[in-house]
């Protein structure tokens, strides 16, 4: 179950990262945002090569979740970050809810899950038996 919900997160990470690369102005119109000043694309792009590799790094912790435990538990950090955004900027009447709501209840489940999901790491396991 974990590793589906890790290959889930990271496949959200992917294509968010890759819409902020290649098509930042249609995305964000796509999802309701306004449409950003051409010159924070560049921002944009820098966000997605960091959306892009952390899917990545997501993807491959999918096969051996025990061993990136850190990866893990970053990402539930990114996201309760994420969240905490999500509801500052709702709450300032910045971002209506229809526009921030998907986002911060996909931070939420999967800051959640990957940050309550207990994971065994192998060396410790194999103390605990020795």
């Amino acid at each position: 179950m974990l590793k589906l919900l890790l290959r889930i997160a990271a496949t959200l990470q992917i294509a968010l990262g890759a819409a902020y690369l290649i098509l930042p102005g249609p995305f964000l119109k796509v999802i309701g945002h306004s449409v950003a000043a051409p010159d924070l694309f560049y921002p944009l792009g820098m966000l997605s090569s960091r959306f892009l590799v952390y899917g990545l790094g997501l993807w491959i912790a999918s096969f051996h979740p025990a061993r990136h435990v850190l990866w893990i538990r970053l990402m539930a950090c990114i996201q309760a970050i994420d969240f905490l955004v999500g509801i500052a900027y709702t709450a300032k009447g910045i971002v209506p809810l229809s526009l921030s709501g998907f986002a911060m209840f996909n931070a939420l489940w999967i800051g959640l899950t990957l940050g309550l999901m207990r994971i065994e790491r192998p060396e410790l396991s194999e103390r605990a038996h020795a």
